[in-house]
């Protein structure tokens, strides 16, 4: 019998930096497209308030 293997996803929180498995994340935020991962309500909250701080829209070369 063949083992499957899990592969696990893990997103970095854009609050506090932990890594987070996006499979079984109970806090996430959807912002410009993208999904956000935390590890508690806390960080939520704080991405939430304020997403760019934390996302930034900082643009790169000719255009910065």
């Amino acid at each position: 019998m063949k083992k499957q293997l899990e592969v696990i996803v893990l997103a970095k929180d854009p609050i506090c930096g932990m890594e987070v498995d996006e499979k079984v994340a109970k806090y996430k935020s959807e912002y410009m497209g993208k999904v956000y991962y935390f590890c508690s309500e806390h960080c939520k909250k704080m991405f939430d308030e304020n997403p760019e701080k934390y996302v930034g829209t900082s643009r790169h070369g000719c255009c910065a």
